[in-house]
């Protein structure tokens, strides 16, 4: 898989995982069972913009020169 699709995946799991607790914490147990989920999905909006904006400073390895380059102009 290329670096950008890992990049973006990575993201999109712990966003969704945080959720599916929520959901499940509070399908089968008691509302405070949910709690640490719904704890962590706050977390997960907050820190996933912060790694994206990490993960732009990467390079991607996959990614032709060219396409890495910046643009002069």
């Amino acid at each position: 898989m290329e670096v950008s699709k890992r990049k973006a995946l990575s993201i999109e799991v712990g966003m969704q995982n945080s959720g599916l607790g929520v959901a499940l914490a509070t399908a089968h147990f008691s509302p405070l069972a949910a709690v640490p989920s719904a704890i962590f999905s706050v977390w997960h909006n907050l820190s996933g913009p912060l790694v994206a904006t990490l993960f732009q400073r990467f390079k991607n390895e996959d990614a032709p020169a060219a396409a890495q380059a910046p643009a002069r102009g």
